[in-house]
């Protein structure tokens, strides 16, 4: 079975299960802190996906890190993907749920990418304009600084793409100038 498939029905299994208990927010919490740590420590990521490490020791290496700070569904549920040999699927689940958990709620995931740390009014503004196209009321909004761009924005929600970046203009002016108008085609 693929990755994506398997995390898509444990993530799913999770996400019902906290919602029936009522505590989503709290095993979102702990899914976050998850991939918090997967962003951090790659010794942990390769930890987990080790084939060598045995399933034991990934949950006792899980438990230390977590603990008594996660609550007990999600301690269950690490339990339960350690018995099945599954550790490896972990931050993709993570992921997944974290993905599922915004349907569920109805957020808008975006990300938007400029040279320079955003302020408060500005994010609004990008906020505003996500609520807009996508037609959700709440967002959000991952933020990334990238200097290649020299100047303007990428704002990507879902599948679509508004690149209104400095370095894309030039690009697409540098394009144009390599077309010859004046050439005859045939």
């Amino acid at each position: 079975m693929s990755e994506f498939r398997v995390a898509s029905r444990y993530a799913k299994s999770l996400l019902d299960l906290a919602v029936e208990k009522r505590i989503l927010d709290a095993v979102h919490t702990d899914m976050n802190r998850f991939l918090e740590i997967e962003q951090i420590s790659s010794d942990f990521v390769s930890l987990i996906k080790s084939p060598i490490v045995g399933s034991n020791k990934k949950l006792s290496v899980i438990n230390a890190l977590f603990g008594t700070k996660t609550s007990e569904l999600t301690r269950s549920f690490f339990k339960l993907v350690s018995q099945k040999g599954r550790e490896s699927y972990l931050p993709s689940i993570a992921r997944e749920f974290h993905k599922q958990y915004n349907q569920h709620m109805g957020i808008q995931l975006a990300e938007v990418t400029t040279t320079f740390a955003i302020d408060d009014a500005l994010r609004a503004e990008f906020k505003s304009i996500v609520k807009e196209i996508s037609g959700k009321e709440k967002v959000e909004l991952k933020e990334k600084i990238n200097e290649n761009l020299i100047g303007g924005f990428v704002l990507k929600i879902d599948d679509k793409q508004l690149d209104e970046s400095i370095s894309s203009q030039l690009r697409k002016l540098k394009l144009d100038f390599t077309e010859n108008l004046y050439e005859k085609k045939y």
